[in-house]
């Protein structure tokens, strides 16, 4: 019997659904829901969402540690040409990746031990970084919405418990006028 995942999701590997409009906020766009089952997986979906990101976007990471947030912006970082090894930024809180091809910057941010909301952020001058770079922020629900209106919110849910099952269910959710008519169902 496979470990239970938290929360629970449909066994189905891939699904793209359409996500009704808000009336009070951004419009979800586009939705896909993946289900990974190793490091290596997670690595090639960063390689394959750095292909549709561009300057200016904003991507918000959710899941709780050892999720393979890290593991995902790493494969994001080798997708978009950057410099440097992207490790976690827990300890020096955001870290910037130029770019070796002339592409956007990666701007990591972990924003795991900031408190406030945008008012802590503020100090990372993230609204000054984020028209020319791909903005790339961990733990940052209820901190960095009101950056964009227009983002990328990738929750990652795995197996709870002691187990080996390395199985996670990536949901991707565009946000906002830039994300209609991307097509997130990715492989």
């Amino acid at each position: 019997m496979e470990a239970p995942l938290d929360p629970p999701h449909s066994p189905a590997t891939e699904t793209a659904v359409p996500t009704p409009v808000p009336a009070d906020g951004p419009a979800a766009e586009a939705t896909a829901r993946l289900t990974l089952h190793s490091p290596d997986e997670m690595r090639d979906l960063g390689r394959a969402l750095a292909a549709l990101l561009r300057p200016g976007d904003l991507v918000m990471l959710t899941g709780e540690l050892g999720a393979g947030k890290t593991t995902l912006t790493r494969g994001l970082g080798e997708g978009l040409g950057v410099r440097g090894a992207v490790t976690s930024p827990t300890f020096v809180i955001a870290r910037v990746h130029p770019s070796l091809t002339g592409g956007p910057a990666l701007v990591h941010v972990d924003a795991y031990r900031l408190g406030g909301g945008l008012d802590e952020m503020e100090d990372l001058d993230l609204d000054v970084s984020l028209p020319e770079s791909v903005v790339v922020v961990e733990w940052g629900d209820g901190k960095v919405e009101d950056l964009s209106d227009d983002r990328l919110h990738v929750v990652i849910d795995r197996v709870v418990g002691s187990t080996d099952d390395d199985r996670r269910v990536v949901t991707l959710t565009g946000l906002g006028k830039r994300w209609a008519g991307v097509e997130l169902a990715l492989r």
